[in-house]
């Protein structure tokens, strides 16, 4: 299958972004309507019950800051991935949402992590290896967008602000690298230049020595013959 047909036959590219940032803005509007408090349901580390949060932590936010801060790159960097990665797209989304909450669970402070930026960190980082990686030009060139656009969230996985979650950022960071990594032979990748051979190839052997075919000799041999 050619490249764009791998693209045009892409048509989830923006149902499920879409989808995504609808309902976390659903469960958010549920909070506030309804009064209730879902921040329990966020991963509370090496915790059996805030193991639960490994599924969950990602619908929930704090507040409209939050949700907004996630949404647009939710939105960018999902449909990145469902455009030029589709063949991985579900895996990368459900797998790496699982692993990036359960490595938080394992390594982040006692406290509730809530948010989708892990899900944010995880595909930034899938995006933008994966096409520094796999070097074809097209991911190249959404490689050097993603950074521009997004490069500065790159600190954030280090504890340089209080009350954010590093630690979530991080893991998604390293789960979307390791995933690029996985993955890196499916979908886009670099061709290889495939030499064909022309006339002026036939005029050397297979030592690179310059040896033209006998053509004019084997004609004049067989006009002599035709004379006699």
């Amino acid at each position: 299958m050619s490249d764009e047909q791998v693209l045009h036959n892409s048509k989830l590219i923006f149902l499920i972004p879409c989808t995504y940032v609808f309902v976390i803005w659903f469960i958010y509007w549920v909070e506030i309507q309804f009064q209730f408090n879902f921040n329990k349901f966020g991963v509370y580390p090496r915790d059996l019950v805030g193991l639960r949060g490994v599924f969950f932590t990602h619908f929930i936010h704090s507040d409209t800051n939050h949700l907004f801060n996630n949404s647009i790159p939710l939105f960018v960097l999902l449909s990145s991935l469902f455009y030029f990665y589709k063949q991985v797209a579900y895996k990368v989304l459900c797998y790496g949402g699982l692993l990036t909450g359960l490595l938080t669970w394992m390594i982040a402070r006692e406290s509730y992590h809530i948010g989708a930026s892990g899900i944010v960190y995880l595909l930034f980082s899938f995006v933008f290896f994966s096409g520094i990686i796999r070097k074809h030009y097209r991911l190249v060139a959404l490689s050097l967008i993603i950074i521009f656009l997004y490069g500065s969230m790159v600190w954030y996985v280090l504890p340089i602000k209080d009350g954010m979650s590093w630690e979530g950022h991080l893991s998604g960071f390293l789960v979307g690298f390791i995933f690029a990594v996985f993955y890196r032979k499916i979908g886009f990748t670099k061709k290889e230049y495939q030499f064909s051979t022309t006339d002026f190839d036939l005029l050397f052997d297979e030592n690179g020595n310059f040896s033209p075919p006998k053509i004019e000799q084997e004609v004049e041999e067989g006009q002599v013959n035709d004379k006699e």
